[in-house]
């Protein structure tokens, strides 16, 4: 374990500053349909309050992992949380859809902070095993905080009425800004940290080819993640009859996925290469995907169920890998490195989400067919990868 300064943050903090943004997207989905209805737009369109959310996203963690390195990681997360939370309260206050999108954009773009700046930390903070053992409890908490926000969302939903939803996610940026504030330590060296052009940085990730495969991997897995959390509502509320607290209720499936999934990378790490756990956890999730989608015949909400839990629990294998190996070799210029490698794969993950909006039409079978074709495109460019000796 590497040890910067003397000062490495909890990983109770690192979960809590990660998982924020998961969450503050996920909420939203188990009130699509009620949004829709409230703001008279259409599902497609109420849809695009996701994808907006990770084109702001993708803007964000190029600026902070900028700006993190000239005032510091600590500076930059606690200015990120307060931008954040401004776009909470601008959610609640929003008299329109368009001002909606607004606040949603700048929401996520404050949000995103704990994202970039989050993982820099920890590429800072820890290496080795050490380093592979802490992504995965990482990516366990990054599929497993947005598998509570729709049950979170669904039961305010239920109960208090879909717009203290956004209360909710005020009093939540607040307690994350005192939590931070109070317990984030200063994990940047500027000793060991080079001054290189923005352009220049650019360019040698763009001509790494093993940046790209784990960039359209962890782009990949996360636009299956959170394209799934954009239609799963219209598939289980209004096509098999859920309620919204029935429906959130299902988030505890993709949880458990992705705890055991981070079970099975922390006690498979010791014995098996990184990449071969990677690769098997991909092919697993296709043979899966491919499984449901022949299963939809049946029109079974149990089989589809199990279908989307296996899929997760292959992809939750694969991510914390992906994570941790994405950028070996730059820790000089990790900051920045960081910043522009995120803002590559959230434009993927707003691309997916937006080709999820894009493909919406009213069947139980558009997602599993996104999902299949999706991680299979992602098999065949990790193959290289995953096979390749050492």
């Amino acid at each position: 374990m590497k040890n910067v300064r003397n000062t490495v943050p909890s990983i109770l903090l690192i979960i809590v500053l990660v998982g924020f943004p998961q969450i503050s997207e996920s909420i939203f989905t188990p009130v699509l349909p009620q949004l829709s209805t409230n703001m008279n737009v259409s599902a497609s369109t109420a849809q695009l309050t996701m994808s907006i959310y990770f084109i702001a996203f993708a803007l964000g963690v190029f600026f902070w992992g900028q700006l993190s390195d000239k005032i510091g990681r600590r500076k930059a997360m606690n200015l990120g949380i307060i931008v954040y939370l401004i776009g909470n309260v601008g959610l609640y206050f929003s008299p329109t859809f368009k001002l909606l999108l607004v606040s949603r954009f700048i929401q996520a773009l404050g949000s995103s902070v704990g994202s970039v700046v989050t993982q820099t930390i920890m590429r800072e903070s820890f290496d080795g095993i050490k380093g592979t053992q802490v992504f995965s409890k990482v990516g366990a908490a990054m599929a497993l905080s947005p598998a509570f926000g729709p049950l979170i969302g669904g039961a305010i939903e239920t109960y208090l009425g879909y717009k203290n939803v956004f209360s909710g996610l005020i009093m939540m940026a607040i307690l994350v800004l005192l939590y931070s504030y109070t317990r984030l330590p200063e994990t940047r060296d500027t000793n060991k940290i080079k001054r290189i052009s923005l352009l220049k940085v650019t360019i040698k990730l763009l001509q790494d080819p093993i940046v790209w495969g784990y960039g359209i991997l962890i782009g990949g897995i996360n636009g299956i993640l959170f394209g799934y959390y954009s239609e799963a509502p219209f598939i289980f509320i209004e096509h098999f009859g859920f309620s919204s607290v029935k429906y959130g209720s299902l988030g505890l499936t993709i949880a458990l996925a992705s705890l055991i999934g981070a079970f099975i990378v922390n006690i498979s790490v010791k014995y098996i290469k990184s990449e071969t756990i990677a690769l098997l956890g991909l092919t697993f999730s296709v043979i899966s995907a491919l499984l449901l989608l022949i299963s939809l015949q049946f029109d079974q909400v149990h089989l589809m169920i199990v279908g989307f839990f296996l899929i997760f629990l292959g992809l939750n294998t694969t991510l914390p890998i992906t994570l941790n190996l994405a950028l070996k070799g730059y820790e000089d210029i990790i900051g920045s490195a960081s910043g522009i490698f995120s803002l590559g794969y959230y434009l993927i993950v707003s691309l997916l989400t937006y080709l999820v909006s894009f493909i919406h039409n009213g069947t139980i079978y558009a997602l599993p067919s996104f999902i299949l074709v999706t991680s299979l495109i992602m098999l065949i460019i990790y193959l290289p990868i995953g096979l390749k000796k050492k």
